[in-house]
C-alpha cells in the first residue's frame, strides 16, 4: 500500500542521473514535490491510525521516505574530490557521495537546484571535508579558494616523449613512469579498432596521436597512468563529437581513421599556419594514395621524428645528411612507399578537421614562401620550382 502512495524513492539511486541536469526546472521528483509529499504523509497517517500499537513505529519508518538524509555542519576531515569535464549535477553528487562528503546524493542536488550559482561549478579538483551538509558542500565548491589549481597546457603537435617531459616537470612523476604506462594504449583507453589500417601495412600500436593537446588540471595524487588516461579520454570525446571516424570512413575513400590520424599529425608538423592544415593533409593523401611518382611522403618531419624517437638530436632540413634523408631502413623514411607506421605527434582539433575534410585539389608540392609561415601549393612541378625561388627571395630557404 505504501507503494501506491508513491512515498519516495531510493536516496542513492545512481541510475537516475539523467533526471538531474543543470538548470532543471523545479517541481519534478528530484525537486522535492513537497505538495505531493505532504498529501502522501497525511494519507499515511490516516492509514497508520488504524494499525494500533505499531503506529509510532510505522510512522518513523515512513518518515524516512520524506526526509532527505543529510549531515549537519561543515564536516570533519579534509578530502579531495575530482569533478570531471562535462559533469552534470547528478555526476557531481555521486562523486561527493563516493568520497564521503555528503550523506545522500539528493541532499546535494536539492541544495544545487535551490541555488542558481550551482551552474558556475567548474570541473577540477576540490578540497572539501567529509560529512558535510549538502548546502555546505555546495557553498564550498562555489568558493574559489577550495578549487585546487594544478593545470598544465599541452601544446598542439608535441610528441609523446616531449609530453612525458612536460608532465614530469609539473608533477614530479618520473618520465619512465609515463613511458611504462604508455606501453599499453588499450589499458589507457584506446579502443582496438582505432589501430585498424586499410593500406596493408603492419599495425604498430602506439600512444602517439592519442594524447590530446589541451589544458589539464592534474589531481595532486594522480598517477602517470591516470594522467595519460585522462588525455586519451579527452581525445575520444573530441573525435566522437567531430564524428571523425565516421566521416573519414564515409568520405575518404577507404582510408581508415588511424591513417587519417597519421595524416593529421603530418599536417600539424608541416603547416606553418592554421589555414594550411587541410592543404598539407591533402598533399599527404595525394602523395601516398594518388599518382605521385614514388607514392611516398617525402617530408623531412618524419625523419626528425625518428631521430627524436631513437634519442638523437633533431635537425633542420638543411642540417640533415643525404644518408639520413634517403635511409630506407628507417621505418619513418621520407622515401618509403605509403604511410609511416604511426602518427609523429599529437595533433589538435583543427589538424584533425583538416585530415577529415581536406580541400578537393590535386596538389602534390608545397613550400613555405614567407616568414609568416604561408605556403604555396601546386600540382605542377615547374610551378613548384618557381615557388621555391620565391621562398629563397623571401629568405625562407
Amino acid at each position: 500500500m505504501i507503494d501506491d502512495l508513491d512515498l519516495g524513492y531510493d536516496e542513492q539511486d545512481r541510475g537516475d542521473k539523467g533526471r538531474h541536469r543543470r538548470g532543471r526546472k523545479r517541481g519534478g521528483r528530484s525537486g522535492g514535490g513537497r505538495g505531493k509529499t505532504v498529501l502522501a504523509l497525511l494519507l499515511a497517517l490516516v492509514l497508520l491510525g488504524g494499525i494500533g500499537g505499531g503506529a509510532f513505529y510505522g510512522f518513523e519508518r515512513i518518515q524516512n521516505y520524506f526526509v532527505t538524509p543529510d549531515y549537519e555542519g561543515a564536516g570533519t576531515e579534509d578530502v579531495t574530490v575530482q569533478i570531471p569535464q562535462g559533469a552534470f549535477l547528478a555526476d557531481m553528487a555521486v562523486a561527493l557521495y563516493d568520497a564521503g562528503v555528503i550523506k545522500s546524493t539528493k541532499a546535494f542536488i536539492q541544495a544545487a537546484e535551490d541555488n542558481s550559482r550551482s551552474r558556475n561549478i567548474q570541473p577540477g579538483t576540490y578540497k572539501l571535508r567529509k560529512e558535510m551538509s549538502g548546502a555546505n558542500a555546495l557553498a564550498a565548491m562555489l568558493d574559489p579558494k577550495n578549487r585546487i589549481i594544478n593545470g598544465i597546457t599541452i601544446p598542439e603537435g608535441r610528441t609523446a616523449k616531449s609530453i612525458y617531459k612536460l608532465l614530469s616537470e609539473k608533477t614530479d612523476i618520473p618520465v619512465k613512469d609515463f613511458e611504462a604506462a604508455a606501453k599499453d594504449p588499450k589499458k589507457l583507453g584506446v579502443p582496438d579498432w582505432w589501430f585498424n589500417r586499410n593500406d596493408g601495412k603492419k599495425v604498430k600500436k602506439s600512444i602517439e596521436g592519442f594524447l590530446y593537446p589541451d589544458t589539464y588540471e592534474i589531481p595532486p595524487d594522480a598517477t602517470a597512468e591516470a594522467i595519460l588516461g585522462q588525455m586519451v579520454d579527452h581525445f575520444l570525446t573530441v573525435t566522437q563529437g567531430m564524428e571523425f571516424a565516421d566521416r573519414v570512413q564515409k568520405e575518404r575513400g577507404g582510408i581508415s581513421p588511424y591513417e587519417a590520424l597519421i595524416v593529421a599529425s603530418l599536417a600539424q608538423a608541416e603547416a606553418g599556419t592554421k589555414k594550411d592544415l587541410g592543404k598539407v593533409a591533402r598533399v599527404a593523401y595525394n602523395r601516398v594514395y594518388g599518382e605521385f611518382f614514388c607514392n611516398c611522403l617525402e617530408m623531412d618531419v618524419t625523419v626528425n621524428y625518428y631521430l627524436e624517437l631513437t634519442g638523437q638530436k633533431t635537425k633542420t632540413s638543411a642540417e640533415m645528411t643525404r644518408d639520413e634523408l634517403l635511409d630506407t631502413k628507417n621505418p619513418y623514411s621520407r622515401k618509403l612507399r605509403g604511410l609511416i607506421p604511426t602518427p609523429i605527434n599529437n595533433p589538435g582539433k583543427e589538424a584533425l578537421e583538416g585530415a577529415m575534410d581536406p580541400p578537393n585539389e590535386k596538389w602534390v608540392y608545397f613550400v613555405a614562401i614567407d616568414k609568416e609561415g604561408n605556403s604555396a601549393f601546386t600540382a605542377d612541378y615547374n610551378q613548384h620550382l618557381k615557388n621555391i625561388e620565391k621562398a629563397k627571395e623571401a629568405g625562407v630557404l
